[in-house]
């Protein structure tokens, strides 16, 4: 093969490796922003030092949503619950 071509082709054989580094960075550090506002939401809400009632009618109203006046509670499973307690 030509030189010219060989060396050409080599080079993009780097380009693809970097670009494949540069996306999986990428795809990180969206996860790290992810990670740090829900954190960020959550230190607000437990700031907020409201029932889950009261959070659940101040998030609807802010969206325009008129709740029901006895609405039938979540289940919430084990796992859920421990997730949150740290």
């Amino acid at each position: 093969m030509n030189l010219k071509i060989t060396r050409v082709a080599g080079e993009i054989e780097k380009m693809k490796v970097k670009l494949a580094e540069a996306q999986a960075r990428l795809r990180e550090l969206e996860k790290q922003k992810t990670e740090l506002e829900n954190a960020e939401l959550v230190a607000a809400v437990r700031g907020m030092k409201a029932t889950p009632e009261e959070l659940e009618a101040f998030l609807a109203a802010r969206r325009g949503v008129t709740l029901p006046e006895h609405p039938e509670p979540i289940p919430v499973k084990e796992t859920e619950v421990n997730q949150f307690e740290a």
